[in-house]
């Protein structure tokens, strides 16, 4: 949530600051602006709503030249969406300039100080109490922009990426971290920052991603300086070369970023298992989990830990786990596990899964684990993400850029991992056959194929669509490995098309969701071949007697949940185990539609942000 752009450099900043604000749309915001240096004054301009409304406003509101920028998508913490809470924020002397993501938790005492010294205050938001707070430091001690701002971040608590600009030394924009991501792109005299690299990636594949605790000095015609915000001590920058490309992040020719992630999926299922699998010889080869394989096999249990899509992603895995390697498993949500003071021990293995690899609930819960003793392992989306490096060990599951808020490809690239991790940890301990073991191996690389032709039920979701669109309320059943995908596919339905949906246990139906089923309730029932088929035909024979109208996902010359359900959606055939990674398609495809049909922001729903980096 949030996006921060900034440009210092040859080029003029104002369309790389905006095209930069447009890219990362996608991490949620409810409020845009900008700051231009032009070399005398700085110019400013910000409005609530989208950074289109920006554009307009600012063609007429102020001279868009200038070599030096910075930019900010805001969403809302402190403070209403509006013109004056959104960013830039200046301090009283109009000389400093800031964005910021995060939250500054202790900002009303600051604040309450500053107005004491004669600060006046003209927005609600905590960015303008440490804009000012940088601004008094600097007076009061007589520091250059970079010392002030290091003094003032040592007062602060809270979470924090920021861009500060001085117009008094127009040369240098310091930018600082903690708790929330920041990345410099490094090109030939020129520097980019930005809350990910997409908003640079045109223009230079060389980027520094600053850690916890560390800020940059960001100079023209000097070497950056990037230093230790808590003791002041130098870091050597690590240069990363960037993995993504600028082809990775535009639409393609779909309608939207999710309908293109959805049709990337079976490419993105086979980058993720490429080089790891080798199923004609039986082996996979996995390096975070190969040199720490003791630690997995000796391990008295392992604690899933993730938020969202990843969570249902560690359901899955539960199952998984269980079943194939025998170890039992905890699925736990990471905003809740590190408030109940859970136990953890050294002997436990805690694997957090976050497709960007900033959720701050999930990296809380990371601290918490290792401030236990516990050996962490990150399943992640993004390289040099804060849980990659945070983490002892890890796996990229190789999705690419995900820009659409709800996760698609992400959620199948996950299960991808961690399907191999749990093949991987059977085969050493033997609780597989090995017929099994190389059956699952065969299957698993085929299965990209099989999500290829579960495409193909998209004229089909789309038909359903317009038959439920206007539906209130929706159930989502499931049974076994496709209960957590009845959880996705009400999740990704509330998301997009903002229809309250909720996903069962199919058996639990009986316990209380059976009383909201009449005629005008739709429910989708994952019934595939494989798996509790028996029973589910059952539950769906209940839900027949009771009126409701039923959209069943069954495996494809199903015969006897088709003389059932009143729309079926066929799907190829494979183990139950790896089930999910085909049923969630067609689930995904009816939400897209509906959303569509229902005229909702597909890419960016009300209130949400792809990257939630504030607690």
């Amino acid at each position: 949530m949030c996006g921060i752009v900034g440009y210092i450099g040859y080029r003029e900043a104002y369309p790389i600051v905006i095209k930069g604000l447009k890219r990362l749309e996608y991490r949620g915001y409810d409020s845009a602006g900008v700051m231009l240096y032009d070399g005398e004054e700085l110019k400013l301009c910000k409005t609530k709503g989208k950074v289109s409304d920006l554009e307009k406003k600012a063609s007429k509101a102020i001279t868009t030249n200038g070599t030096i920028g910075i930019g900010h998508t805001r969403w809302a913490t402190h403070g209403v969406p509006n013109d004056v809470n959104s960013h830039p924020h200046l301090s009283n002397s109009g000389d400093l300039a800031i964005i910021h993501n995060g939250i500054i938790e202790n900002y009303a005492p600051l604040k309450e100080e500053l107005i004491k010294r004669g600060y006046v205050f003209h927005s609600d938001t905590d960015t303008e109490v440490l804009v000012n707070l940088i601004e008094e430091v600097q007076k009061k001690e007589n520091l250059k922009l970079g010392k002030a701002v290091q003094v003032a971040l040592n007062q602060v608590v809270g979470a924090y990426a920021i861009a500060v600009f001085d117009k008094k030394n127009p040369n240098e924009i310091v930018a600082a971290r903690l708790g929330s991501p920041l990345a410099i792109g490094v090109g030939e005299g020129e520097y980019f920052i930005a809350s990910d690299a997409s908003p640079f990636i045109e223009y230079t594949s060389n980027a520094i991603y600053l850690e916890d605790g560390e800020m940059a000095n960001i100079r023209l015609h000097k070497a950056m300086k990037i230093r230790k915000i808590k003791d002041d001590s130098l870091v050597d920058p690590y240069i990363q070369e960037l993995q993504m490309n600028l082809e990775q992040i535009e639409k393609g020719g779909y309608d939207h970023f999710m309908l293109k992630e959805i049709y990337e999926q079976p490419n993105v299922i086979k980058d993720t298992y490429r080089g790891r699998l080798h199923a004609n010889e039986g082996i996979i080869q996995m390096a975070g989990v190969e040199d720490n394989l003791e630690k997995f096999l000796n391990a008295d249990r392992i604690i899933i830990v993730a938020c969202g899509t990843s969570w249902h992603a560690g359901l899955v895995a539960e199952y998984i786990f269980e079943e194939f390697a025998r170890i039992s498993v905890e699925v736990e949500y990471a905003s809740e596990f590190r408030y109940r003071n859970p136990i953890i021990n050294s002997k436990d293995v805690v694997i957090a899964i976050s497709q960007s690899g900033e959720t701050a609930d999930t990296m809380a819960a990371i601290k918490l684990a290792k401030e236990h003793g516990a050996f962490v392992f990150g399943v992640c989306n993004v390289v040099g993400s804060s849980i990659s490096r945070e983490t002892h060990a890890g796996a990229y599951t190789h999705a690419g850029p995900e820009i659409g808020v709800a996760s698609t490809k992400a959620f199948t690239t996950q299960i991808t991992v961690l399907t191999m991790i749990a093949l991987r940890l059977a085969k050493a301990k033997g609780t597989l056959s090995n017929s099994a073991f190389h059956a699952y191996l065969q299957e698993l690389e085929i299965i990209p194929e099989k999500v290829k032709e579960a495409l193909e039920t998209n004229e089909k979701a789309k038909e359903i669509a317009s038959v439920f669109k206007d539906a209130p309320n929706c159930l989502y059943l499931g049974r076994g490995y496709n209960f957590p995908v009845a959880l996705e596919g009400a999740l990704k339905l509330k998301e997009i098309s903002y229809i309250h949906a909720e996903g069962y246990p199919a058996a639990e139906m009986k316990h209380g969701p059976i009383a909201l089923i009449d005629e005008q309730m739709p429910v989708v029932v994952i019934a595939p071949k494989q798996g509790h088929y028996d029973k589910i035909v059952s539950n769906i024979q209940e839900i027949k007697s009771r009126s409701g109208k039923i959209i069943a996902v069954v495996t494809k010359g199903d015969t006897q949940v088709r003389e059932l359900a009143d729309y079926v959606i066929e799907i190829p055939e494979t183990s139950d185990a790896l089930s999910p990674l085909i049923t969630t398609i067609p689930l995904q495809l009816l939400s897209y539609h509906i959303a569509v049909m229902r005229g909702c922001n597909v890419d960016q729903p009300r209130n949400l942000a792809k990257s939630v980096t504030v607690e």
